[in-house]
């Protein structure tokens, strides 16, 4: 860090329940540790008011994608302190699932943020022409995992997860993450017919969670307990044999979350292949073919390449690159008095 003790920060993320987004608070804990003074925020209406009332208390301000970018943009342009955009995801995945009246602004929206910037983060290599187009100041992160709390949990983690699945038959295949039908969920569920030694565990939300508890219902081997706390995922992680992922996205927490437990992983053919080549085993989003994966990634040896490839990722490695960002644009902008 530089000379300034405690550089104040804002960091308005997305509004969603911290048990679902957990990135964040992560990096926070990390730079807390080593003497930022960080306050995270929902982004809503109620506290970007808030912040531009109190806009003179914080050195910088994090905005993450996209309405934690939009809300630093207006405290930055407000005179507030400077802006440091976490662009955490590219402009296409919200183009796929929104209507072109609501993408089109928000990517006009995102320029000028770029623009008012003080520095931007970007995670995806495909967002780094558009950035760099329209910011001056640029550095390319990743994605954090907790690698230690992933390849070693505690033991009454464990424990738990073992003793709620010990009724279990078979081999067991685990998805933790969003319900939605960019996940393949509904593939993956009628893959179970044909795995008839396995059983699915599922945990998270989303708006395909009606379809996963009757399956659930209907389907012997197939397992929904909901969303648990982000603490007691490790501990169902080394309770499963295989860990599945079928989003089309190279950079995937849940990867990473997957090769530190060091589970075998079957994800989704596509753009995550030149970063994933012989880390995990790919397949179609087919239910014949994700039940083929899965059978692969259950006869090969615990990949070590890939529990090696995750700990590159760990949370104070990437928490490095925060820092660096706070430091870059708070030593050329003076503290704001309270």
């Amino acid at each position: 860090m530089c000379g300034k003790s405690e550089p104040r920060v804002l960091w308005f993320t997305p509004d969603k329940p911290e048990r679902i987004s957990v990135g964040r608070h992560r990096i926070t804990e990390r730079l807390e540790e080593i003497g930022y003074r960080v306050t995270l925020r929902g982004t809503t209406i109620e506290t970007v008011l808030s912040a531009v009332w109190h806009r003179g208390r914080y050195d910088a301000v994090i905005g993450t994608t996209r309405a934690g970018t939009m809300a630093g943009m207006v405290l930055s342009a407000l005179g507030g302190p400077p802006l440091i955009i976490d662009h955490v995801d590219p402009i296409r995945q919200f183009e796929t699932t929104h209507p072109w009246w609501v993408a089109v602004p928000v990517r006009w929206l995102e320029r000028i943020a770029f623009a008012v910037a003080a520095h931007v983060l970007y995670v995806y290599a495909e967002e780094h022409d558009r950035v760099s187009q329209f910011a001056e100041s640029v550095s390319n992160t990743d994605l954090p995992v907790e690698y230690d709390r992933f390849a070693d949990p505690p033991t009454e983690r464990v424990v738990t997860a073992h003793e709620r699945l010990s009724s279990l038959e078979g081999r067991t295949l685990i998805y933790v993450g969003g319900l939605e039908p960019v996940y393949h969920i509904s593939e993956l569920l009628d893959a179970m017919s044909v795995l008839s030694a396995w059983t699915l565990v599922v945990l998270g939300t989303g708006s395909l969670e009606p379809e996963v508890r009757r399956a659930a219902t209907e389907q012997s081997n197939v397992v929904y307990l909901g969303t648990v706390p982000h603490e007691d995922v490790p501990g169902y992680l080394h309770a499963a044999d295989v860990g599945v992922c079928l989003v089309d996205d190279p950079h995937t927490l849940k990867i990473l979350e997957y090769g530190a437990a060091g589970l075998p992983v079957v994800q989704l053919a596509g753009r995550a292949e030149s970063r994933l080549d012989g880390l995990v085993t790919f397949c179609d989003p087919t239910p014949a073919d994700i039940a083929r994966a899965v059978r692969s990634a259950a006869s090969s040896p615990t990949s070590e390449e890939l529990r090696a490839f995750a700990r590159q990722f760990d949370v104070t490695t990437v928490a490095d690159d925060y820092a660096n960002a706070i430091e870059t644009v708070t030593s050329t902008s003076p503290r704001t008095a309270e």
